[in-house]
C-alpha cells in the first residue's frame, strides 16, 4: 500500500467514525486476501472512501472519468482509482479490472454505474457480469446505508448522518452461470449480484 493511499485510508476511517458513526455489520466476513470482485450499491460520493476504509488491505475502485481533473488528476490514481465513462464504459477500463483481478487484487465496483437519485437500489449493468465471467473470482456483496442521507446527489455539503455497511458472504455461482456467454448471460450474473446486495441487512 503506497503512503498516499495509507494516509487517506486512515483519514477517512477516522472521519467516517467521528462524523458518520460508521458501523460495519458482519465485518468478520470481509475477504482480505486474494482476488475479490467487491460489488456494492451506490448512494453517494462518500461510498468509495467509506467502503475502502473498512478493508485493512488496499483495494482498487472505479471513479467517474470527469473527476480526473486538476489536483484529482494525480491524486485519484494514487488512491488506486480507475477512471471510467459512466455513459459509455471504456473496454480498456474493463480490461484493466480483469488484469487486476487476475493478478490477485481486490476491486470495488458499483454495478448501478451511477449514484442513486432517490436512495433506492437500481438495476446493475451487464458489464460487471462480463468481468466475472472472464475472471471467475469470488464476489463479495456490500450494502451501504445512510450515505444517501449524508450526501445525496446534487448536495453541496455532507450532513452528519449515521452510515452502516453490511458485509455479505461470497455469492455462489454455478459453473453453468460462470461459463455462459452473451449479453443475457452477463446480465444474469449482474442481476444475481444486485439481488445479493438488496438482501443484506441495513442495521
Amino acid at each position: 500500500m503506497n503512503s498516499f493511499y495509507w494516509f487517506f485510508h486512515t483519514l477517512f476511517k477516522s472521519a467516517s467514525k467521528a462524523f458518520f458513526s460508521l458501523k460495519v455489520i458482519n465485518r468478520e466476513k470481509l475477504i482480505e486476501k486474494g482476488p475479490v470482485l467487491i460489488v456494492a450499491n451506490h448512494q453517494s460520493f462518500l461510498d468509495p472512501p467509506m467502503l475502502g476504509c473498512i478493508y485493512e488491505e488496499s483495494i482498487y475502485f472505479f471513479a467517474r472519468k470527469t473527476l480526473f481533473k486538476s489536483i484529482f488528476k494525480w491524486g485519484l490514481p494514487l488512491c488506486q482509482a480507475i477512471p471510467i465513462d459512466q455513459e459509455n464504459p471504456d473496454p480498456t477500463s474493463l480490461k484493466l479490472i480483469i488484469r487486476l483481478l487476475r493478478a490477485g487484487n481486490r476491486v470495488l465496483v458499483f454495478p448501478e454505474g451511477s449514484r442513486t437519485p432517490d436512495g433506492e437500489i437500481k438495476d446493475g449493468m451487464g458489464g460487471i457480469g462480463l468481468i466475472l465471467s472472464k475472471t471467475k473470482v469470488p464476489v463479495q456483496p456490500l450494502r451501504i446505508h445512510g450515505a444517501y442521507e449524508a450526501l445525496p446527489m446534487h448536495a453541496s455539503r455532507p450532513k452528519l448522518h449515521p452510515v452502516s455497511i453490511s458485509v455479505g458472504d461470497p455469492i455462489e455461482f454455478s459453473k453453468e452461470e460462470l461459463n455462459a456467454k452473451g449479453k443475457d448471460a452477463y446480465q444474469h450474473l449482474t442481476n444475481r449480484m444486485m439481488d445479493a446486495i438488496r438482501a443484506l441487512p441495513t442495521e
